[in-house]
């Protein structure tokens, strides 16, 4: 069974809230709630999502610091502005803040979940790993549940969870690169911010595991200002 798509939510007036709520979980979402700005922050950086809904006037930090906040860490996840305003300079300022879209209160609930479950299909695109237990490159086989790499000649080198994770996602996405924000997401969760440079040692133990030339790597790429590609044209 797939998991649940995750949304948080942040509104400061309680009835909505659960209004908002209620309709999202009867959609099949997961949500987790916020009565202010401070408390959607500690959440977003506790879990995963695939869509934040912020209302723009709540206490303690507003919602457009939240957003700016959450666009620091983030690039990728969408968010939505719940707001009474509906001056043309505040739904400007909402997008220059990196909102995805813009719902001005009082709003139709259907229109809410139309727009939300098109926001969280844009974040889907890629973003989910497949099932898959073992994957092939050149005479290597990789195992993810067993968090082994057999050899061509029957040895084999044991991964880490995280070399496996990371493997995975770069594999699940081959031939596109993969920011540097979706693999703190998917492998590191936001528990620890690894540098550039750690996810840079990944790469460079891949390359000494599957490259035939490592200085001259033909699957595992670094691409600058963006991220890391692997690149399979045989699967």
């Amino acid at each position: 069974m797939p998991n649940k798509k995750r949304i948080l939510l942040a509104e400061d007036e309680e009835h909505l809230l659960e209004a908002i709520k209620l309709n999202l979980e009867l959609e099949g979402y997961k949500v987790s709630t916020a009565t202010n700005g401070k408390k959607a922050l500690q959440i977003f950086k506790e879990e995963r999502f695939n869509l934040v809904i912020l209302d723009v006037m709540m206490p303690e930090i507003d919602g457009f610091v939240v957003a700016e906040t959450i666009r620091l860490e983030n690039s990728e996840v969408p968010i939505m502005f719940l707001t009474a305003k509906n001056t043309n300079e505040d739904k400007i300022s909402g997008l220059k803040k990196g909102a995805d879209d813009y719902l001005t209160k009082p709003f139709n609930l259907e229109e809410l979940i139309l727009r939300v479950n098109n926001l969280v299909k844009r974040s889907l695109k890629g973003d989910e790993l497949k099932e898959f237990n073992s994957y092939k490159i050149g005479d290597k086989t990789i195992h993810f549940n067993s968090f082994e790499l057999v050899n061509g000649d029957g040895s084999i080198t044991p991964l880490t969870k995280k070399e496996t994770m990371l493997l995975k996602l770069l594999i699940e996405r081959r031939n596109d690169a993969v920011s540097r924000e979706q693999i703190l997401e998917t492998v590191w969760n936001y528990d620890v911010y690894p540098s550039t440079r750690t996810i840079d040692n990944f790469i460079l133990t891949f390359r000494k595991y599957f490259e035939p030339d490592p200085k001259n790597p033909v699957y595992f790429h670094s691409i600058r200002g963006v991220g890391y590609k692997f690149t399979d044209n045989q699967h």
